[in-house]
Protein backbone atom coordinates (compact mmCIF):
# COMPACT_ATOMS: atom_id res chain seq x y z
CA UNK A 1 0.00 0.00 0.00
CA UNK A 2 2.88 2.56 0.71
CA UNK A 3 4.37 1.94 -2.20
CA UNK A 4 1.23 2.47 -4.32
CA UNK A 5 0.72 6.01 -2.56
CA UNK A 6 4.67 6.61 -3.63
CA UNK A 7 3.65 6.22 -7.21
CA UNK A 8 0.79 8.39 -7.00
CA UNK A 9 2.51 11.22 -5.37
CA UNK A 10 5.40 10.95 -7.63
CA UNK A 11 2.74 11.00 -11.00
CA UNK A 12 1.21 14.54 -8.94
CA UNK A 13 4.27 15.74 -8.06
CA UNK A 14 5.00 15.73 -11.85
CA UNK A 15 1.81 16.95 -13.22
CA UNK A 16 2.28 19.61 -10.68
CA UNK A 17 6.23 20.41 -12.31
CA UNK A 18 4.97 20.12 -15.48
CA UNK A 19 2.15 22.81 -15.25
CA UNK A 20 4.39 24.78 -13.45
CA UNK A 21 6.90 24.41 -16.32
CA UNK A 22 4.43 25.33 -19.21
CA UNK A 23 3.79 28.81 -17.41
CA UNK A 24 8.23 28.92 -18.23
CA UNK A 25 8.81 28.22 -14.65
CA UNK A 26 12.78 27.49 -14.87
CA UNK A 27 12.70 26.06 -11.47
CA UNK A 28 10.07 23.34 -12.33
CA UNK A 29 11.65 22.96 -15.50
CA UNK A 30 15.08 22.14 -14.11
CA UNK A 31 13.28 19.30 -12.16
CA UNK A 32 12.13 17.61 -14.82
CA UNK A 33 14.79 17.83 -16.49
CA UNK A 34 17.00 16.70 -13.54
CA UNK A 35 13.76 13.80 -13.37
CA UNK A 36 14.47 12.68 -16.92
CA UNK A 37 17.64 13.65 -18.00
CA UNK A 38 19.88 10.78 -17.08
CA UNK A 39 17.64 8.44 -18.71
CA UNK A 40 17.27 10.42 -21.84
CA UNK A 41 21.33 10.30 -22.09
CA UNK A 42 20.70 6.76 -22.40
CA UNK A 43 18.12 6.74 -25.11
CA UNK A 44 20.49 9.32 -27.19
CA UNK A 45 23.65 7.22 -26.23
CA UNK A 46 22.11 4.02 -27.52
CA UNK A 47 22.11 5.87 -31.03
CA UNK A 48 25.23 8.20 -31.12
CA UNK A 49 28.52 6.35 -30.12
CA UNK A 50 30.06 9.65 -28.83
CA UNK A 51 28.61 10.62 -25.23
CA UNK A 52 29.37 14.31 -26.13
CA UNK A 53 27.57 14.21 -29.62
CA UNK A 54 24.57 12.19 -27.08
CA UNK A 55 24.60 15.19 -24.62
CA UNK A 56 24.62 17.68 -27.67
CA UNK A 57 21.36 15.80 -28.78
CA UNK A 58 20.37 15.12 -25.19
CA UNK A 59 20.60 19.27 -24.40
CA UNK A 60 18.90 19.64 -27.80
CA UNK A 61 15.90 17.68 -27.00
CA UNK A 62 14.90 19.02 -23.80
CA UNK A 63 14.77 22.29 -25.94
CA UNK A 64 12.61 20.79 -27.83
CA UNK A 65 10.67 19.12 -25.23
CA UNK A 66 10.24 22.39 -22.91
CA UNK A 67 9.76 24.68 -26.30
CA UNK A 68 6.57 22.09 -27.01
CA UNK A 69 5.55 21.28 -23.88
CA UNK A 70 2.35 23.09 -23.84
CA UNK A 71 1.48 20.24 -26.77
CA UNK A 72 1.73 17.22 -24.33
CA UNK A 73 -1.59 16.51 -23.60
CA UNK A 74 -1.23 14.28 -20.69
CA UNK A 75 -1.96 10.92 -22.74
CA UNK A 76 0.57 8.29 -22.30
CA UNK A 77 3.58 8.91 -20.12
CA UNK A 78 5.44 11.92 -20.11
CA UNK A 79 8.72 10.11 -19.56
CA UNK A 80 7.15 8.29 -22.99
CA UNK A 81 6.60 11.43 -24.69
CA UNK A 82 10.19 12.77 -23.71
CA UNK A 83 11.78 9.20 -24.97
CA UNK A 84 10.04 9.95 -28.92
CA UNK A 85 11.73 13.63 -28.55
CA UNK A 86 15.02 11.82 -27.87
CA UNK A 87 14.50 9.61 -30.48
CA UNK A 88 13.79 11.74 -33.00
CA UNK A 89 16.43 13.99 -32.35
CA UNK A 90 19.04 11.16 -31.98
CA UNK A 91 17.90 10.04 -35.56
CA UNK A 92 18.19 13.54 -37.00
CA UNK A 93 21.64 14.52 -35.60
CA UNK A 94 22.48 11.01 -37.38
CA UNK A 95 21.13 11.32 -40.69
CA UNK A 96 22.76 15.26 -41.02
CA UNK A 97 25.84 13.99 -39.71
CA UNK A 98 26.49 10.76 -41.69
CA UNK A 99 23.33 10.35 -44.16
CA UNK A 100 22.05 7.53 -43.07
CA UNK A 101 20.62 4.80 -45.44
CA UNK A 102 18.80 2.03 -45.32
CA UNK A 103 19.44 -0.52 -48.64
CA UNK A 104 16.38 -1.83 -49.67
CA UNK A 105 17.39 -5.58 -49.99
CA UNK A 106 14.74 -8.87 -49.87
CA UNK A 107 15.71 -11.11 -47.15
CA UNK A 108 14.17 -14.64 -46.14
CA UNK A 109 12.95 -13.26 -42.47
CA UNK A 110 11.10 -16.25 -41.66
CA UNK A 111 13.82 -18.10 -41.10
CA UNK A 112 15.44 -15.43 -38.63
CA UNK A 113 17.81 -16.64 -35.94
CA UNK A 114 16.63 -17.55 -32.53
CA UNK A 115 18.81 -16.12 -29.59
CA UNK A 116 19.90 -18.88 -27.95
CA UNK A 117 23.25 -18.10 -27.73
CA UNK A 118 24.55 -18.65 -24.15
CA UNK A 119 26.98 -15.90 -22.70
CA UNK A 120 28.26 -13.46 -19.86
CA UNK A 121 28.29 -10.16 -21.97
CA UNK A 122 29.14 -7.04 -20.37
CA UNK A 123 26.67 -3.85 -21.03
CA UNK A 124 29.44 -2.34 -22.01
CA UNK A 125 30.74 -5.05 -24.77
CA UNK A 126 27.01 -5.05 -25.88
CA UNK A 127 26.94 -1.53 -26.45
CA UNK A 128 30.59 -1.80 -28.07
CA UNK A 129 28.84 -4.54 -30.28
CA UNK A 130 25.73 -2.50 -31.59
CA UNK A 131 28.07 0.83 -32.14
CA UNK A 132 29.62 -1.36 -34.69
CA UNK A 133 26.76 -2.39 -36.57
CA UNK A 134 26.07 -0.02 -39.96
CA UNK A 135 24.02 3.07 -38.23
CA UNK A 136 21.01 1.73 -40.39
CA UNK A 137 21.08 -1.44 -38.85
CA UNK A 138 21.85 -0.28 -35.87
CA UNK A 139 18.78 2.79 -35.66
CA UNK A 140 16.50 -0.14 -36.40
CA UNK A 141 17.84 -2.25 -34.10
CA UNK A 142 17.55 -0.22 -31.66
CA UNK A 143 14.16 1.17 -31.80
CA UNK A 144 12.80 -2.46 -32.21
CA UNK A 145 14.88 -4.66 -29.68
CA UNK A 146 15.65 -2.10 -27.03
CA UNK A 147 13.11 0.58 -27.53
CA UNK A 148 10.10 -1.47 -28.28
CA UNK A 149 8.90 0.38 -31.05
CA UNK A 150 6.62 -1.64 -33.82
CA UNK A 151 7.79 -2.56 -37.32
CA UNK A 152 5.07 0.21 -38.61
CA UNK A 153 6.46 2.83 -36.14
CA UNK A 154 10.53 2.41 -37.24
CA UNK A 155 9.20 2.83 -40.80
CA UNK A 156 6.96 6.08 -40.48
CA UNK A 157 9.76 7.83 -38.43
CA UNK A 158 12.42 6.76 -40.57
CA UNK A 159 10.65 7.64 -43.79
CA UNK A 160 11.76 3.96 -44.98
CA UNK A 161 8.97 0.84 -46.26
CA UNK A 162 7.79 -1.48 -43.15
CA UNK A 163 9.69 -4.47 -45.04
CA UNK A 164 13.28 -2.43 -44.98
CA UNK A 165 12.28 -2.23 -41.55
CA UNK A 166 12.22 -5.89 -41.24
CA UNK A 167 15.26 -6.43 -43.32
CA UNK A 168 17.48 -3.83 -41.21
CA UNK A 169 16.46 -5.50 -38.30
CA UNK A 170 16.98 -9.26 -39.40
CA UNK A 171 20.59 -8.01 -40.30
CA UNK A 172 21.30 -6.52 -37.61
CA UNK A 173 20.34 -9.07 -35.62
CA UNK A 174 22.30 -11.60 -37.87
CA UNK A 175 25.22 -9.08 -37.60
CA UNK A 176 25.20 -9.08 -33.88
CA UNK A 177 24.79 -12.99 -33.60
CA UNK A 178 28.12 -13.41 -35.59
CA UNK A 179 29.87 -11.04 -33.30
CA UNK A 180 29.07 -12.52 -29.92
CA UNK A 181 29.61 -16.20 -31.50
CA UNK A 182 33.09 -14.78 -32.91
CA UNK A 183 33.62 -13.13 -29.70
CA UNK A 184 32.84 -16.68 -27.41
CA UNK A 185 34.90 -19.20 -30.00
CA UNK A 186 37.84 -16.90 -29.62
CA UNK A 187 37.60 -16.11 -25.71
CA UNK A 188 36.98 -19.84 -25.12
CA UNK A 189 40.26 -20.48 -27.07
CA UNK A 190 38.05 -22.73 -30.18
CA UNK A 191 39.92 -20.43 -32.70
Amino acid sequence: MNTLLKVIQLHKNESALIKRAVKNNREAQHMLFEMHAPKMLSVCRYYLKDVYHAEEVMMNGFFKVFTNLKSFRGEGSFEGWIRRIMVRESISYLRQQKHVEFPVEEVDIKNEFTNNIETEIEVEEIQQLIDELPEGYKIVFIMYAIQGYKHQEIASLLDIAENTSKSQLFKARKLLQDKITNRNTTSYGTK
